[in-house]
């Protein structure tokens, strides 16, 4: 068993998880949404995509860009939730929540491409 690519399947599953668990609920409901929780996304996106860097194969490259995409949109949510709870006077209104939920489906998407890559080259890697 190689640890390497334990701790990396590990965050690819992680992070789809954290995000799956912040994307569910109402999407115009903040009550349903906790912030702590796409907090916990961005920081394991991100320690995701950083055990990305490195490979050079060409499913490498498409597992990094699935991070990259993830990364833009929860960071994008994160802005938007900050602005929403902190800077607007509206404070966190149902259109600021799904937009935010909505940026975080699009980050799930990815995830999910990435955690399928991880099940094929998984299941295609040939002892040799």
């Amino acid at each position: 068993m190689n640890l390497e690519k334990v701790v990396f399947g590990f965050f690819v599953l992680l992070a789809a998880t954290l995000n799956f668990g912040f994307f569910i609920g109402d999407i115009d409901d903040p009550a349903l949404h906790n912030p702590y929780e796409l907090f916990a996304a961005v920081v394991v996106n991100l320690i995701a995509t950083v055990l990305k860097f490195g490979d050079r194969t060409q499913i490498g490259a498409v597992h990094l860009a699935t991070s990259l995409v993830a990364d833009l949109q929860l960071i994008g949510a994160a802005l938007m939730f900050g602005y929403a709870e902190y800077v607007s006077s509206a404070g966190m209104t149902p259109s600021w929540t799904a937009s935010v939920v909505s940026l975080s489906g699009g980050a799930l998407l990815a995830n999910i491409v990435s955690v399928v890559l991880l099940v094929v080259e998984t299941v295609s890697f040939h002892r040799g």
